[in-house]
């Protein structure tokens, strides 16, 4: 595969403002992510009919969630020229992903159509070797997001900026804001997902993100219905870190182990496995070693871990083609190509973001920050 850094895109003004200038710059990404996954919902049995009827009902939750994320992905509807639809999709996916399997009522697919991976690491300032924190992750998932994520720095009038990471069209995936606030997330998936209407994962990590204060993001996580279960790890400058395994109605907080958190996809928290069963592991086997090989990379150096020693960590190869780093691979003739899509590197003192994209084909990446300053490639 051609391997091309992530463009970034800065908007700024009210939130339909902000989508119509994202949709813009982001037209031709935008419309590539919508058709792979429209393919993949045809392929499983959920036509445009379907599709629409599923966001419909999601609209006034989501609305009721957050009226100005709706406005914004109507402006990036309007600036992409596709319908509103289809930008509710690529911020839905996984929901609707679901939905798909669902209707087609074939466990074949399941296998073919592989979940969220990631490996994420957050090592706190008293394990650091220069006494500050580090917050990085693998975003194992479809190989084709590597050419439709982009980089957004969001400019806001109501709240501190926002440097994300994201699949074009969508309003989040990953990031840090100005308050010094970082989120990343895992797949996890339990037996009670889907049991009750809730809020798409994409619209919960952007809130979060926009949140002032490290309680307000905490809050956001905690407050929010979840259709589905996931990990969400969220940091702060000043050396917090919390671990929150999320079930749609209720989170359990895991907390760092001697200054070091590590997650992959699998459940940690006595409390949650004492009451829901964990049946993503079924898909993600690989998460029990992954967790495993990065821990050992880095616990013997705990008091002195660098940013280099995360990136090595994060590049194991144990276990390949399912390793924490892992290289494009097809499950099956018919199956999605998978791979880590990008390694991130979030220095939420610094206000940036290093990302290398394909980290197992590729070694450049490139310096983001949140600030007007020229963007690297290193």
């Amino acid at each position: 595969m051609t391997v091309s850094q992530f463009p970034l895109i800065e908007i700024h003004g009210t939130p339909r403002e902000r989508g119509r200038q994202y949709g813009q710059a982001a037209a031709e990404r935008i419309k590539r992510g919508v058709s792979h996954y429209l393919k993949q919902f045809a392929d499983c049995g959920l036509d445009g009919r379907g599709i629409r009827s599923h966001v419909e009902s999601y609209l006034p939750r989501i609305h009721a969630y957050d009226g100005d994320l709706v406005e914004e992905m109507k402006g990036i509807a309007e600036g992409a020229g596709i319908d509103f639809d289809s930008v509710v999709l690529l911020n839905a996916r996984t929901e609707l992903l679901h939905e798909a399997l669902e209707v087609q009522k074939r466990a074949s697919e399941r296998e073919q159509n592989s979940p969220d991976g990631c490996t994420g690491v957050v090592v706190l300032p008293s394990a650091s070797a220069d006494g500050t924190i580090i917050h990085a992750t693998n975003w194992d998932w479809k190989a084709e997001c590597a050419e439709t994520a982009v980089v957004l720095q969001i400019r806001r009038d109501d709240g501190p900026d926002v440097l994300m990471f994201a699949e074009a069209g969508a309003v989040s995936r990953a990031g840090v804001n100005a308050a010094g606030i970082a989120i990343t997330a895992n797949y996890i998936e339990s037996d009670r997902d889907f049991e009750k209407p809730g809020i798409p994962l994409a619209l919960l990590r952007r809130k979060a993100l926009e949140a002032e204060t490290y309680a307000g993001a905490i809050g956001v996580i905690v407050s929010t219905q979840k259709l589905t279960s996931n990990n969400l790890i969220l940091s702060h400058r000043d050396g917090v870190a919390i671990d929150f395994e999320c079930a749609p109605s209720e989170t359990f907080a895991v907390y760092p182990d001697n200054g070091l958190i590590v997650h992959a996809n699998h459940w940690t928290s006595t409390a949650a496995l004492s009451k829901y069963k964990d049946v993503g592991i079924l898909g993600t086997p690989d998460s029990l070693y992954r967790d495993l090989r990065v821990k050992e990379h880095l616990k013997p150096k705990i008091g002195n871990i660098t940013r280099r020693d995360v990136i090595t960590a994060l590049r194991d190869e144990f276990g390949a083609p399912l390793a924490v780093c892992r290289a494009p691979l097809r499950k099956s003739e018919r199956g999605d190509l998978t791979a880590t899509v990008a390694t991130l590197m979030i220095d939420s003192n610094a206000g940036t973001m290093d990302i290398t994209p394909l980290p197992a084909l590729n070694r450049q990446s490139t310096t983001y920050t949140l600030s007007a300053a020229r963007n690297l490639a290193a």
